[in-house]
């Protein structure tokens, strides 16, 4: 499987990319760190900065079409500046309305809320993004991980860096059930 990572050129919370990533490549399967600009992202550890990465794709150049599934790691800068770019939330929407698999974790469901396509559906993510889920329509859930199978794609969330174990599980299990 070909798993697109989305990230903005900054803000991403490192582990939130790196543990992800990793179990991508264990399970045999190509990532690739798709971002709003090209050149590299700077990752943080909550507010300090981290290590950078760099970007394979640019989000204007790519499509759903072209991977399995997409993962969008979270941080509280990351999905914040995604959903102000309008070819990042378009990108993501389109995951969902081709019916390919989306993987967020901690503050990533922000870009999902934006893209309109949580409403109906049922999540996990960090706490103070409750209210947001709700008012935008989906149900919101205090769970390590939730894996919502409402049409027309499979949606796997979770809260936090201390869930990415069964987070990674679960979003690599329910992508390969859509290969």
């Amino acid at each position: 499987m070909r798993i697109a990572f989305l990230m903005a050129p900054e803000g991403v919370e490192q582990i939130e990319l790196t543990d992800p990533w990793q179990a991508v490549i264990d399970s045999g399967h190509e990532p690739v760190l798709v971002s709003t600009k090209p050149g590299q992202i700077q990752a943080f550890h909550h507010l300090d900065k981290a290590d950078v990465f760099p970007v394979q794709e640019v989000v204007s150049e790519t499509s759903a079409g072209s991977f399995d599934g997409l993962v969008l790691p979270g941080g509280v800068a990351n999905p914040d500046t995604l959903r102000m770019d309008g070819q990042a939330v378009s990108f993501v929407r389109e995951f969902f309305e081709q019916g390919r698999p989306v993987a967020a974790i901690c503050h990533a469901p922000w870009t999902l809320v934006e893209a309109d396509v949580v409403r109906g559906r049922t999540l996990t993510s960090w706490p103070s993004l409750r209210t947001d889920i709700r008012n935008a329509g989906g149900t919101w859930v205090d769970e390590q991980v939730q894996v919502c199978e409402a049409a027309p794609s499979t949606l796997v969330t979770s809260r936090k860096p201390d869930d990415l174990k069964v987070f990674c599980e679960a979003f690599l299990e329910e992508f390969a059930k859509r290969r």
